[in-house]
């Protein structure tokens, strides 16, 4: 059966199943459980159970359908990915990341996260905490500025910056087309190019979820509780993302060398975690055509020792 990119189909799924080969009577987390693709997928892939994990409150009437499914075989438990240790004290033998914004998160209008869709400036995946708009308007202006270069690699961050310090001082920015309008005043749209405000767009939204420590801790908690010859599937969509993601594999495989200060020759010391790092997988070409979301999706995998 052909397969249905449009209905909310998870990014390179059978790209992912690939890399985690679920197994009967194993254990995984999907680490981000969005609107439960992966779970599902992996559910029926093998006669094995998922702990899922979400912030985001919205989820839940997913997961009591998925419950209604598939019964004790999915665990649902509240909570940021960066908490993975924590939230899962079990041994496991799989995970998977779909880093960043979900597609029912984009495509409900109210949370703020897309500058198509008029709506209040908020971008939080819990919808607890500061907001967007929060720090639109209350941030310096080199502070700001920073946030736009840092986390979006903006190069105009500074014009950008005070622009939007300069329009604060007589309005409070709230919705995200008035925040889309003044990035235009600086970046003209054009076609066949991705829209200006994306950059700053992204930035605010890995500040105000501190997507890239989270992410640095959830890798580092779900290698722990990986069994030997457990596996850690990750698909990220840019490349502050992605390097983070990488050098974690890098650093984690393959022999470490360091010279002795009694002996000549350097030592090999076999530190290593991770027996197998994939190199980067890129989606296909059915998908690319059927799905935009995925045009800039990576898959990474590793294996434990």
């Amino acid at each position: 059966m052909p397969i249905d990119y449009q209905t909310h189909f998870p990014v390179m799924l059978p790209q992912v199943l690939e890399a985690l080969l679920p197994q009967d009577n194993a254990l995984y987390v999907d680490a981000t459980f969005g609107n439960g693709g992966y779970t599902e997928a992996i559910l029926n892939a093998a006669n094995c159970k998922v702990i899922a994990l979400d912030r985001d409150p919205n989820v839940l009437p997913r997961v009591k359908e998925l419950k209604n499914l598939y019964g004790d075989r999915i665990d649902f438990r509240a909570g940021n990915f960066g908490d993975f240790a924590e939230l899962v004290p079990e041994e496991i033998d799989g995970a998977v990341f779909d880093i960043g914004v979900s597609s029912m998160q984009l495509d409900q209008a109210e949370r703020g996260f897309s500058f198509a869709k008029d709506a209040p400036l908020d971008m939080r995946m819990s919808q607890s905490g500061t907001t967007a708009a929060d720090l639109v308007n209350s941030l310096p202006e080199k502070d700001l500025a920073d946030l736009i270069y840092l986390y979006g690699e903006e190069r105009k961050s500074r014009q950008i910056a005070a622009k939007i310090c300069l329009i604060r001082k007589t309005k409070k920015i709230e919705t995200t087309k008035q925040l889309a309008e003044i990035i235009y005043t600086v970046l003209h749209r054009s076609q066949n190019s991705i829209d200006p405000a994306t950059r700053t767009f992204q930035a605010l939204r890995i500040a105000v979820n501190n997507e890239l420590t989270e992410l640095q801790n959830g890798l580092a908690g779900a290698t722990f509780r990986l069994k030997p010859n457990g596996r850690l599937a990750v698909v990220d969509f840019h490349s502050l993302e992605d390097r983070i993601v990488k050098t974690f594999f890098k650093n984690n495989t393959g022999k470490a060398r360091h010279v002795s200060r009694y002996k000549a020759l350097p030592q090999e010391q076999n530190n290593a975690i991770f027996k197998e790092c994939s190199k980067v997988i890129l989606p296909s070409e059915e998908e690319l055509q059927m799905n935009s979301r995925s045009r800039s999706a990576k898959l990474r995998f590793a294996v434990k020792q």
